[in-house]
């Protein structure tokens, strides 16, 4: 027994290390190109995530808003925010897109409509994206080393535990194609 306990040891702390260096291993942290706070637009603006990040015309999601939406109400400072200021300067003013990281794009192989769920479906963008509208700083994204994808990307679990919660089962075919 006592010739065994190192090896239990050694083995206790290498899977200790790997729980906690994988995801450090594996995920790299990117920022956002901009400190933008959804809580000051959804409270201060009254703005609604329809707002920003609308349907196009065939009913797809048209994701991150174009700089064209942001500079309509900020073509010039609108507060006195270091951000803002920044924002106006480095994106509006010289017309530049920001490079938005996308937290949950999906794998090629998987089609997923936000109108079936939004307006066939009824729900709230909330549901599955949190309550995004109170937070004041975007989060980190944590982007995968090996496949490019945001560690924030919904799992097919959530997916189908949704679905089942709703009394809603489909064919694999219909999310993968």
């Amino acid at each position: 027994m006592k010739r065994s306990l190192p090896f239990f040891a050694g083995a206790l702390v290498a899977l200790g290390a790997g729980w906690a260096g994988f995801p450090r291993a594996i995920y790299q942290l990117r920022p956002q190109p901009v400190d933008f706070s959804h809580k000051v637009h959804a409270e201060k603006a009254g703005a609604k995530c329809d707002d920003c990040h609308a349907f196009r015309e065939d009913g797809t999601f048209a994701g991150a808003p174009t700089l064209d939406k942001c500079a309509g109400c900020h073509a010039a400072l609108m507060g006195t925010t270091a951000a803002e200021k920044a924002f106006v300067e480095q994106y509006v003013t010289p017309n530049r897109e920001p490079q938005w990281r996308h937290y949950a794009q999906q794998p090629e192989n998987v089609f997923f409509s936000h109108a079936a769920h939004v307006k066939l479906g009824r729900l709230q963008c909330s549901q599955c994206h949190g309550a995004i509208s109170a937070s004041d700083k975007l989060p980190a994204h944590r982007e995968d080393r090996i496949s490019g994808y945001s560690r924030e990307t919904m799992s097919m679990n959530a997916c189908i535990d949704c679905h089942r919660a709703n009394k809603l089962e489909h064919s694999c075919m219909d999310c993968h194609k």
